[in-house]
Formats: structure tokens, C-alpha cells, sequence
């Protein structure tokens, strides 16, 4: 049992690490508990889950200030910003992330996880970042956004990783990303409204590039580059309550390797800013050089409180790999269903699913199942789940996790 808990805290610090990409300051006051989990039904691929509070604070420390916070069981990302720093419509982040787990990488391939190529990361960055808004008196904004962040990894092996597998060494990395976005989408479950229409770049630049691997079979670049564009619409019609939402993601690299380039599969929408999910596979189960994906969800009410409802989604796409490290086909798409609940005030939303991997290839045949569970709940909605004044001598350990 010792074994599945570490994975659980694992995948619990890995999954919200790029949380701290967002492109913009939040606006809005928030306090979300938020937990995602994937589990295949055959196979075994790499643990996907995650857990985290989120807050968001428009107006900390002055009018000016924000502070955008995630927490997970062994990762932090925070980020200080500024409004107007620089300008009328121009502000200013300073970020800090990192913890335990936050750099381990699972080698995935022909629908297999390799534990002997796998291998635990930590980590952690500091970050600066530049927000412009190009629109004021528009309804839909316009940012540009400009972010410059160190990181530094250190590797270590698991206890299954092969003794002959040599770890790419510890190295610091300078990324430095920019990119347009015309709308954008909350970080909530299934938003009600939402548009996006962006264009981002990135540069990877190594301290400590050089092979690892089999006898130096694979190489990190000094310099990789990644680009990438999206479209979505997410919509709930006023009337009848429908929801429906499409997106379209087209991203290439320059020069990538195996730990800089685009990696899809899995269900999780708030496992990173831009979730590549195809229903069904394992959390990251595909490494793509490039890829087009595209994805599509509906939504069905079953009562007219709104607290019940029946969701259809599918994701399907076309990507190319790495020549020397093959995998199933170009083409990848998968299917699922879920049952949507939202009890009390809609402060909990809690959804069960279902996804088939179409192509996804397990035991050399086609098709792959998983199930998930995803929950939200809105701190500023519900109250807060613990007492404000909390008595160590009258709540005894857990007696108030267990309603005593």
C-alpha cells in the first residue's frame, strides 16, 4: 500500500505544476477546492489526478495589488501582480512555484508505461511576467503577455527505474513565452460562457543539455521551440439550459525532445492551461512533435433546477511523433459520457464519467476504457467547510470529518 500512496502525492504535485502558466491576472475573487481523477480499466499507465484550493485576490495588499495562489499536497504556485504597473492598461506579475514531484516524467509508449524509463523530477521557478490589455472599452479583451521564468530540475531514479538507464542531469532552464489572447475561460469545471482565440510562442533554453537514457539514446536540446494556437467556444443557451462547447488546438515544436515537446491523452480540463485530453487514454499518453486536436462536449439538463445533467464528449486529432521512439498511428480519438450533479446552492459540482479510447492500443489491440470523478466547490458560493473559529479541545481530530 506504501507504493500507491507515494504515486497518489505524485500525481497530486505533477498535475497542477502548469497551472502556473495562466496568460492573464484573475479579475475575479475566487476560492475553489478542486480534485480530478482518471483510473483505466486495463493496463496500467501513469497516475493522473489531481487536488488543489485555489484563490484568487483582486485587490491585495491596495487597489492595485492581486494574488493568484494554488496549493497542492507538495506544490505551491503563486503569483504577486501589479495593475498598472507599467501603463494604464499594462501590469506586472512576479510568480514563485515548485515542490516535490513537480518534474517527474513517465515514458508511455505503444499504450505501455515503462517504469524502467521512468523517473522522478523536483523543482521549482521563479517567474516575471508582463500583461497588456490592447482593447479597454471592448467587451472581449485583448492580451498580450510576455513572461520570462526560471526553472531547475533535479532527477532522481524510482525504485523500478533500470540500473543501465542513465538521468539527464540537473540543469536549470530559462523559458521565455509570448502570445496573443483575444477572450479567454475561468479556471472552473464546465464555465458557463466562454471564448478564446489565442497564438502563443515558446523557447526552452537548456543549461545542461546533452543524452541520457540507453546508452545515450535520447538527447535534450539546448534549445527547443514550441507554438501553438487555440480556438474555443463554450456556451449555455439562456432557455433551455444546453451547454455545448468546441475547441480546436494546432501546435509544432523546433528542435524538441522528449521532455520539451506536447504530450496528450487523458480527461482531466484543469490538469494545465491547455489541456490536451482525449477521453479514454492515459494521462499523457501520447508524446507529439506536432498534432491538430480537436474536442467537443453537450449537455443535457435533467431537471429544471439545473442540478442534474447529462454530458457527450469527444476529442479527436492527428499528431506526429518521434521517428525513433514510434507510437500508435497519427490519428487518436476518443469518447465519453458523464453524469453532472450540482446539489444544494451549485456551490459542489461533482461529475462521474466514462471515456473510450478509440485507437488507443492496450494488450495489442485496439481500445482503451476509464473511469473518472472531477469535484469543485466554491468556497464563496457554499461557506467554508470548517468552522471560523476551530477548538482543538471540542473537535477532536477527525470527529468533524465524520460529522461527529
Amino acid at each position: 500500500m506504501k507504493w500507491m500512496w507515494t504515486g497518489v502525492w505524485i500525481a497530486l504535485a505533477l498535475c497542477v505544476g502548469p497551472l502556473r502558466a495562466r496568460a492573464q491576472l484573475d479579475p475575479q475573487r475566487r476560492d475553489l477546492l478542486q480534485l480530478g481523477y482518471n483510473q483505466p480499466l486495463e493496463g496500467r499507465g501513469p497516475i493522473s489526478g489531481y487536488a488543489f484550493y485555489y484563490m484568487s485576490r483582486p485587490e491585495f495588499h491596495g487597489s492595485n495589488g492581486t494574488l493568484r495562489l494554488a496549493i497542492a499536497p507538495t506544490y505551491l504556485d503563486a503569483e504577486f501582480g501589479r495593475r498598472r504597473a507599467l501603463g494604464e492598461h499594462t501590469d506586472l506579475g512576479f510568480g514563485v512555484a515548485g515542490g516535490g514531484f513537480a518534474d517527474t516524467y513517465s515514458e508511455v509508449r505503444q499504450g505501455k508505461l515503462l517504469r524502467e524509463e521512468s523517473f522522478t523530477g523536483h523543482g521549482g521557478e521563479i517567474s516575471a511576467s508582463l500583461y497588456h490589455l490592447f482593447n479597454p472599452s471592448s467587451r472581449i479583451p485583448l492580451n498580450a503577455v510576455l513572461r520570462s521564468s526560471y526553472h531547475y530540475s533535479t532527477y532522481q531514479r524510482d525504485n523500478l527505474t533500470d540500473p543501465a538507464f542513465r538521468l539527464p542531469h540537473d540543469q536549470g532552464i530559462l523559458h521565455v513565452r509570448g502570445g496573443l489572447r483575444w477572450g479567454g475561460q475561468e479556471p472552473v469545471m464546465f464555465p458557463e460562457m466562454a471564448m478564446e482565440l489565442s497564438a502563443w510562442y515558446e523557447s526552452q533554453i537548456r543549461g545542461n543539455a546533452g543524452s541520457y537514457g540507453f546508452g545515450g539514446d535520447r538527447q535534450l536540446e539546448p534549445v527547443s521551440h514550441l507554438l501553438w494556437t487555440r480556438a474555443l467556444l463554450a456556451y449555455t443557451l439562456p432557455e433551455c439550459r444546453h451547454y455545448f462547447s468546441i475547441g480546436a488546438t494546432l501546435g509544432t515544436t523546433i528542435h524538441p525532445d522528449r521532455l520539451s515537446s506536447f504530450r496528450l491523452g487523458g480527461a482531466l480540463p484543469l490538469v494545465a492551461e491547455f489541456p490536451l485530453s482525449i477521453p479514454g487514454y492515459y494521462f499523457q499518453e501520447l508524446t507529439a512533435r506536432r498534432f491538430f486536436l480537436m474536442n467537443g462536449t453537450y449537455g443535457v439538463p435533467v431537471d429544471r433546477g439545473g442540478h442534474c445533467e447529462l454530458m457527450a464528449f469527444g476529442s479527436t486529432g492527428v499528431m506526429s511523433h518521434f521517428s525513433n521512439f514510434p507510437q500508435p498511428g497519427g490519428w487518436q480519438s476518443g469518447v465519453g459520457s458523464a453524469v453532472v450533479l450540482r446539489p444544494g446552492k451549485k456551490a459542489w459540482q461533482i461529475a462521474l464519467g466514462y471515456g473510450y479510447g478509440v485507437d488507443a492500443i492496450r494488450d495489442g489491440h485496439r481500445g482503451a476504457h476509464s473511469i473518472g470523478l472531477l469535484l469543485q466547490y466554491d468556497i464563496q458560493q457554499g461557506g467554508a467547510l470548517l468552522p471560523e473559529r476551530f477548538n482543538p479541545t471540542k473537535w477532536r481530530g477527525l470527529d468533524q470529518i465524520f460529522g461527529r
